[in-house]
């Protein structure tokens, strides 16, 4: 084993060349990409982040060649920033997509980031290795990452990740803010994360440690002693005389004799006294994040390592299963579907990696069944069965809202039923779920709004019964699709297209008005284009831009041009399928680029989709300049806040730089803004590049007008490729501009049987007065109690309330619990209400000298009849964009050395 203080100078020649090559030119610490406008030319928590990550990543692929495919060769990427994009297709394959990879490291580095925004973290001293406070500070640290582990053996990997980038933002903030690098030290500390090695060499209450420094820079402000220090920051705790401050613009304390600071969180002598000593601070933070991101891996296994972070470019698969009576067929349909997609993708990068199956009738839904073992999926499946309960309606939207607890994000659920909700009072809610998940909800329902037959009902049910679907797959980005039992087999067909990671193109007009084309744009990046079209529809045509239709009518009907025919088939442009109200024509590859139109003649409103296969997407964030916390940043929010200034932030994924080395990269220019589901555009905003342009890095500032209408709006990319030739992409879901900040915290840790957990809430209103009514609600049904049931505020005003959550005795450990706040204003009102969510997890303490239980099993029924989540409809804990922002860095062989230098925590 390799003791833990050799020098890196002692590595051995091979390993000091790849530090050469690796050495990245600056670093810093401050929160997020947004930061960099105060500070140009630093490095970032998120930076930082996701660097360790995506280096810990290529060491995994290195050590477990793809099968199938060449091995890895780590001289490959030397020299050359560290992409995702590119780590995933030398290993799964050109094309195969990053975008969930992507999304589970933003939400690492958003927790990561948050830590300085956040109002019970911001200030913490223990959270920051602030104030001397260096052993409680490794505590801290060390609980993070148990609670880590624990989360993600619970498969809680979204409160995983979580605890993940908070842990991280600690060990991290450890190298800028004490002054390990000052006393000369070239490596990580040897004992930050071995909570059974004492911290020695400590700095006491009454050793001095600074002289008092009138200047920004304050390179020669230590005193010269071999003590462990850190500085102060603000007035909590007080500064002790011949203390320390952090220092910079935000540090109160550093007015205060000695002034200046040793921090080292940025390049701008402004905010960092000690700027110089960037480069060595941020070099240990790095290696001891990718020492951190080892230590999970090792503790969670391979298998559990890449589910934390996501690292497959595979969808999951979840069924939402109305299991009463009349649901024979489409279980059956179910059942096909699912047997199809497991043995079609055993074995390749597609085959999912996590299955969810929540059955429900009335009046019970649940339990959830979640696993990565395919064989057991579809074996819980089979054993589904239709069974009594024959009338409607049934309680859906319950179930629903188990599985999205329960899915990984950017999923598509699938939800089959033939009956409308009982429990319809939950569609605002869910709603609300699934955007901030970033889910799509698509729901097969073998039910006839028109018809009069059908189930047995228990009472006269209202033609608009299906209305909670609707809103539910609208604001999801998903759909409805009614169909009739004959045809759900076929029907069902769409799950395996639907979890192939297909793009939805974007419509103009987005509603069919008759004699009006709709039109949508095809480029050379698009492939398998499908066009969807269910309704009553009388006749519809399908152009491409070489003027070659595929048509059909079920009357005698001419167009001018070539005609694929009126009948199912092969045709000049592809195949068509007809299942009674259902359509689908899949076009022929590759699909000619340029301007396409649709045109459908139908009773009522007939519903129009188009979709393809690309690896070019998009994730795209929310978020607020802060200029007046520690540090200088972007509060992220997952929905916009109206009266807010607000940024949006763009990742494009799948820009492909190593499948073009030395080509042109796509550009983007703007992003058009529209109203749902009119589709009325609203604005442009114009997008401003972050970072080199490979990393796909945009933000773009909302017009103020936008955030003064409540409502629903979607986002539309649009650029152009290498080549000059016009790209347009389209969020998945729309977003929606909410009425008021909603803030909902909870202790950092687990919560413990028998034991009472305070939470805090704030609410804020910035576009003017706001009459609220609360309310709260836990699940399962632990007490809750809330000092704040109705508040006023006027313009820019926050109220703050408290809650009192009580976790019986009886609370399972390993179990999770989901707190919802929801604001209304006023019982009448027509604004939607807005929702916070709180997602903990019920954990029985453990003896802090023992290590985290052994892994579970990668199966898991939850006996619940609710969903628990986290945090809030409106503000997410975190917010950050990018790696190293072009900078490769450390690799696997190093992190191999780093692991062993390392005990167990």
């Amino acid at each position: 084993m390799l003791p833990a203080d050799v020098p890196l100078s002692h590595l051995g020649p091979s390993v000091l060349l790849l530090l050469q090559l690796l050495m990245p030119p600056a670093s810093a610490f401050f929160p997020n990409i947004w930061s960099l406008l105060a500070a140009p030319g630093s490095i970032t928590h998120q930076d930082l982040t996701e660097e360790a990550a995506l280096n810990v990543t290529l060491q995994l692929f290195l050590e477990q060649p793809p099968p199938g495919r060449p091995p890895l060769r780590l001289e490959d990427f030397l020299g050359r920033t560290l992409l995702a994009d590119d780590l995933f297709a030398a290993y799964f394959g050109p094309g195969s997509p990053s975008r969930r990879f992507r999304a589970a490291l933003g939400e690492v580095s958003r927790a990561n980031a948050a830590q300085d925004f956040l109002p019970t973290s911001k200030n913490d001293p223990d959270l920051h290795f602030d104030a001397e406070r260096l052993g409680q500070g490794r505590t801290r640290l060390v609980e993070a990452l148990r609670e880590t582990v624990a989360a993600a053996r619970a498969l809680d990997y979204t409160l995983a990740r979580q605890r993940l980038g908070a842990a991280l933002h600690a060990l991290q903030d450890f190298y800028s803010h004490s002054n390990w690098v000052e006393l000369g030290r070239q490596q990580p500390h040897p004992h930050l994360l071995w909570p059974r090695q004492e911290l020695r060499s400590l700095a006491q209450v009454g050793d001095p440690t600074c002289s008092d420094c009138e200047e920004l820079s304050c390179p020669g402000n230590l005193l010269n002693f071999t003590l462990l220090t850190s500085g102060y920051f603000g007035t909590h705790p007080p500064k002790p005389p011949g203390k320390c401050s952090h220092g910079g613009h935000f540090d109160q304390s550093s007015s205060q004799p000695p002034r200046g600071g040793i921090n080292k969180d940025s390049t701008s002598p402004g905010f960092s006294p000690h700027h110089m000593l960037h480069l060595q601070a941020a070099k240990l933070a790095l290696l001891a994040s990718i020492q951190a991101f080892n230590l999970l891996r090792s503790r969670l296994g391979d298998s559990g390592f890449s589910r934390l972070l996501d690292i497959t470019p595979a969808s999951s698969l979840s069924f939402v299963l109305d299991t009463t009576g009349s649901m024979g067929e489409e279980i059956n349909a179910a059942k096909i579907q699912a047997r199809h997609i497991v043995e079609q993708r055993r074995g390749t990068p597609m085959e999912p990696t996590h299955y969810v199956l929540v059955p429900f009738h009335d009046p019970g839904f649940g339990p959830v069944f979640t696993t990565s073992d395919p064989d057991h999926f579809w074996q819980q499946l089979n054993e589904m069965h239709a069974l009594g309960g024959g009338d409607e309606p049934e309680m859906c939207l319950s179930a629903l809202e188990l599985a999205l607890l329960h899915t990984p994000p950017l999923s598509d659920i699938f939800v089959f039923t033939d009956a409308s909700p009982k429990d319809a009072f939950l569609t605002n809610r869910v709603e609300s779920l699934t955007q901030e998940r970033r889910c799509r909800v698509t729901f097969l329902v073998t039910e006839d709004p028109s018809r009069a037959q059908g189930r047995a009902r228990r009472e006269v049910l209202s033609p608009l019964r299906f209305e909670p679907y609707e809103a539910v797959a609208l604001a999801s980005g998903g759909e409805v699709i009614f169909t009739e039992d004959q045809y759900i087999q076929d029907v069902a067909a769409i799950v395996g297209d639907s979890i192939a990671d297909l793009v939805t193109l974007p419509l103009e007009s987005r509603v069919v008005v008759a004699e009006r084309p709709l039109v949508f744009r095809v480029d050379g990046l698009l492939r398998k284009v499908t066009v969807r079209i269910h309704g009553e529809v009388s006749s519809f045509w399908i152009r491409n831009p070489a003027g070659i239709l595929l048509c059909q009518s079920l009357t005698p009907h001419t167009h001018p041009g070539v005609s694929q025919g009126q009948e199912e088939g092969e045709g000049p442009l592809g195949h068509t399928r007809r299942f009674g109200r259902f359509w689908m024509m899949s076009m022929n590859d590759p699909p000619q680029s340029g301007t396409w139109e649709i045109q459908v003649t139908a009773k009522g409103t007939p519903r129009v989709r188009v979709q393809a296969q690309t690896s070019l997407d998009f994730l795209f964030h929310f978020g607020i300049p802060m200029e007046d916390g520690p540090h200088p940043g972007l509060y992220p929010l997952t929905q916009p806040v109206a009266g807010l200034q607000t940024q949006l932030l763009v990742e494009v994924t799948g820009l492909g730089s190593r499948g073009n080395p030395g080509g042109p990269l796509p550009h983007f220019s703007h992003v058009v803004l529209r109203g749902v589901p009119q589709g009325a555009e609203l604005g442009q905003v114009p997008l401003e590049p972050r970072g080199p342009p490979e990393r796909g890095l945009f933000a773009a500032s909302l017009p103020p007008t936008l955030l003064s209408t409540l409502g629903p709006f979607s986002l539309e990319l649009v650029g152009q490729d290498g080549a000059g030739r016009g790209l347009h992409r389209a969020a998945p879901q729309p977003c929606a501009v909410v009425p008021v900040l909603l803030e909902l915290s909870g202790p950092p840790g687990f919560l413990a049987p028998g034991t009472t957990a305070p939470l805090s809430l704030r609410i804020a209103s910035f576009s003017g007065p706001q009459d609220l009514y609360l309310r709260t609600s836990a699940k399962p049904s632990f007490a809750l109690t809330s000092n704040l049931s109705r508040v006023h505020l006027e313009q820019n005003e926050s109220a703050w309330g408290r809650l009192w959550l009580e976790v019986p005795d009886t609370a399972a450990s390993d179990s999770m619990v989901m707190v919802t706040v929801t604001a209304k204003d006023g019982e009448a009102s027509m604004m939607p209400p807005t929702h916070a969510f709180l997602r903990l997890l019920v954990r029985a303490p453990a003896p802090q000298d023992q290590l985290p239980a052994p892994a579970y099993s990668t199966d898991s029924v939850l006996n619940t009849s609710s969903p628990a989540f986290h945090l809030s409809t409106s503000v997410t804990q975190g917010g950050a964009w990018g790696g190293l922002l072009g900078k490769p860095w450390w690799t696997s062989f190093v992190g191999m050395l780093l692991l062993l230098s390392l005990g167990p925590w």
